[in-house]
C-alpha cells in the first residue's frame, strides 16, 4: 500500500522539477504553438490592399506595425457566423496578409477602425477573430486607403 502512494509522489516530484526547469527555447516554442497574435516574418508574407500588393518599405512598415500592435481581446466566432466576421458590413477594404506558417497557410484580414483594429485569422476551415490596438497601423492605413480611393 505504501508503494502505491510513494511511487506516484516521486513521479509527480520529478515531473514538477522537469517542467519548471525547461530551457528558454523550449518554453518559447510551447508559447508560440498556442499564441493567437503571432509575429510575422517579412520573407513569408504577402500584403495586399484593395487588390494591390504592397512591396518594399510600405510592406515592411505594415508588418512592423502589425507585430508591435497590442492584443486586447478575442471575439467568439460561432459556427455559421464566420462570413459576418470575414466580410463585415462597415469594414471597408481590409489589409489581407497571406503568410505561410510552420505547416499551414494563414490568411489574416485586418479591418482598421478609428479606435481599434479587428483581425480575422483564417486557416484551414477555422476562423478566429480578435481585437488589437495600434495607433501607427491606423495612421498608416488611413493614408494608404485615401491614396487608393
Amino acid at each position: 500500500m505504501t508503494w502505491a502512494v510513494l511511487v506516484p509522489i516521486i513521479l509527480m516530484g520529478i515531473l514538477k522539477i522537469v517542467v519548471s526547469s525547461l530551457p528558454n527555447n523550449t518554453v518559447g516554442w510551447l508559447i508560440g504553438k498556442f499564441e493567437l497574435h503571432s509575429k510575422l516574418n517579412e520573407e513569408n508574407v504577402c500584403v495586399t490592399v484593395a487588390g494591390k500588393t504592397l512591396e518594399g518599405a510600405d510592406k515592411a512598415q505594415v508588418i512592423h506595425d502589425f507585430n508591435e500592435a497590442t492584443f486586447v481581446e478575442r471575439y467568439p466566432v460561432f459556427p455559421g457566423y464566420e462570413q459576418a466576421y470575414l466580410h463585415p458590413e462597415n469594414g471597408g477594404n481590409p489589409l489581407v496578409i497571406d503568410t505561410k506558417g510552420r505547416k499551414k497557410t494563414v490568411r489574416l484580414f485586418v479591418y482598421i477602425y478609428d479606435n481599434h483594429v479587428n483581425v480575422v485569422k483564417q486557416y484551414k476551415k477555422k476562423v478566429v477573430a480578435y481585437k488589437l490596438l495600434s495607433d501607427s497601423l491606423q495612421k498608416t492605413s488611413s493614408v494608404s486607403n485615401r491614396d487608393l480611393a
